[in-house]
């Protein structure tokens, strides 16, 4: 697997000095989730920066779960999450969980309350926002603070034990209730929690805050390196502050960069699990999602996601990154691996009047123009054929040059034919075409006494194979950037539209997760959830162009 990051990464510039320099031997990394959802292209870039820094400087990655709050967490995600990271590419060094540090964890905190830096406070969630300050105002000490040692000690062995309902007590840390920073403001380390725990059970009813686990598994695993997004810039004081009170042998440093945002996409895991919860999409994996598993199922690989991860770098600025870009890169990665065949997204039956009644021929094309090892293959072509139904206007504009009364045009790999006449039903719709052909232009023979302006794709309609065709559009409109409207009503109607039509014979028992270059259409990928030997179902992973240069993004 290609692994190069960007040579502008101002984190793999620090980790080259920091080698340098000797202030560690090894570089070390993780990928830290919590497994309360699935992986987004957002984590994507995350996985990509951890696992490839570490490849470059011959290191290592752990991934650890994040699972301190069981109410959220489930061994679905667990599952699935590592099925993402490995589809990408990665394996790590070790897999762990935050839930391992469990006990020590517990007698770190047990060593803050005797070194005087963390107490038991009874105050309210609502009471200690109200007692926080703001930016501008210095925050009010809990009565709770001067609570002795002993009588903290206590409390918290009574928290473990499961004397007190949820909410009625915390573990803050004793820091500074006048800090600019509102992060050392006396944060909680621990909360009382009576939820089943997916891998511990019911073995514990208090449960370490992020803040607070998070340094201290770095410390124990020995990572070098722990990065994240902007949003924990923030916090790093408090990141320091813990690993240094809790007298910890390693010291790990915290390095951010900014967060992936695309355009029209949706990040929010909360509002993802929503649009799950809601039954607005078939699951996590629906292919309108920007999940891993929902662009894994919509036909993207994992080679067209780390470059795209690689092309948009690392940096400190927040910025959004069209979708286009990532729309480029697997058209990049594909054109020279998918098989170009034809499809009729909306049938419209030829019938080619002077051609042999009862007569087959089979037509030879090119698999891939562009990659000449992937060889050609027959097409069968007879008397009745499908065309698409936009490839045809009774009425056509001027430089309208496909199908029309009395208009010639050439079928791909094929013949030139000429419409004679509509057919129409009851109600007016063109329901068939009559037509001739002219054998002497079969493709390939060299024929050039003429020329038309007009190519279009086809069918044969005999042996053709019915397939579904799912077209999307962004899930989410526009006005979801509008904050006083509701998130639900934001959805956009024609986020998915299912069009009924017909591939090429040879596509018959294909495998769900094949991927095709349609004539026109753009590239397809086999759905491996809903296609069956009797109906095959196509999404479309993107159009066939884009006037998207990312030289210029």
């Amino acid at each position: 697997m290609e692994n190069k990051t960007s040579s502008s990464n101002f984190i793999k510039n620090i980790v080259a000095e920091d080698l340098k320099e000797g202030r560690v031997q090894e570089i070390a990394t993780r990928f830290p989730p919590e497994p309360n959802g699935y992986l987004h292209i957002g984590h994507a870039k995350s996985i990509c920066l951890n696992f490839e820094l570490a490849d470059d400087f011959k290191g290592r990655t752990n991934l650890r779960f994040d699972d301190t709050n069981p109410v959220k967490e489930d061994t679905e995600y667990v599952e699935s999450i590592q099925e993402d990271v490995r589809w990408l590419g990665f394996d790590w060094e070790e897999l762990r969980f935050a839930s391992d540090y469990f006990e020590e964890l517990y007698d770190r905190a047990v060593l803050l309350i005797k070194k005087g830096k963390a107490y038991v406070c009874d105050l309210s969630a609502e009471q200690m926002r109200e007692m926080r300050g703001t930016l501008t105002q210095p925050g009010q000490d809990s009565p709770y603070r001067s609570r002795s040692v002993e009588e903290n000690l206590d409390l918290f062995a009574r928290m473990r034990a499961g004397e007190f309902p949820d909410g009625a007590k915390v573990l803050r840390a004793k820091i500074d209730m006048a800090s600019p920073n509102i992060n050392l403001r006396d944060p909680v380390l621990y909360r009382i929690s009576h939820a089943h725990h997916h891998r511990t059970g019911d073995a514990w009813c208090i449960y370490p805050m992020y803040d607070y686990a998070h340094p201290i598994s770095d410390a124990i695993e020995g990572i070098t390196h722990s990065i994240c997004t902007l949003e924990f810039a923030d916090h790093r004081p408090l990141y320091d502050w813990a690993i240094a009170e809790c007298e910890m042998a390693a010291v790990p440093r915290q390095y951010e960069f900014a967060r992936l945002n695309v355009t029209n996409t949706v990040m929010s895991k909360r509002k993802l699990k929503l649009l799950v919860d809601e039954n607005v999409v078939d699951g996590w994996d629906d292919p309108r999602m920007p999940t891993i598993s929902g662009l894994r199922r919509k036909g993207f690989t994992p080679e067209s996601i780390r470059a795209f991860c690689r092309e948009i770098g690392v940096a400190k600025a927040y910025s959004v990154v069209d979708e286009r870009m990532l729309e480029h890169f697997i058209r990049e990665d594909l054109k020279l691996k998918a098989l170009r065949t034809m499809a009729v997204l909306q049938p419209l039956k030829v019938v080619i009047t002077n051609y042999p009644e009862g007569q087959t021929e089979l037509l030879e094309a090119e698999n891939n123009a562009e990659n000449e090892e992937m060889g050609k293959r027959q097409i069968p072509f007879s008397r009745e054929i499908y065309i698409e139904q936009d490839d045809f206007m009774e009425n056509p504009p001027a430089k309208y040059f496909r199908l029309f009364p009395g208009n010639e045009v050439r079928l791909k790999h094929a013949y030139f034919i000429t419409c004679q006449e509509v057919i129409k039903d009851e109600a007016g719709n063109v329901v068939e075409l009559r037509c001739t052909y002219d054998p002497e232009t079969k493709s390939g023979s060299g024929f050039n006494a003429r020329k038309v302006k007009g190519t279009i794709h086809w069918v044969e309609a005999s042996q053709a194979v019915p397939a579904d065709f799912r077209l999307f559009e962004p899930l989410i409109t526009n006005e979801a950037e509008e904050e006083d409207k509701p998130f639900l009503e934001c959805i956009n109607p024609n986020s998915q539209v299912v069009q009924s039509g017909f591939v090429e014979p040879n596509m018959k028992g294909i495998a769900g997760g094949e991927k095709f270059q349609f004539f026109r259409h753009g590239y397809f990928n086999v759905d491996p959830k809903d296609s069956t030997a009797d109906k095959l179902v196509f999404n479309r992973i993107v159009s066939m162009k884009s006037s998207f240069d990312p030289s210029k993004a």
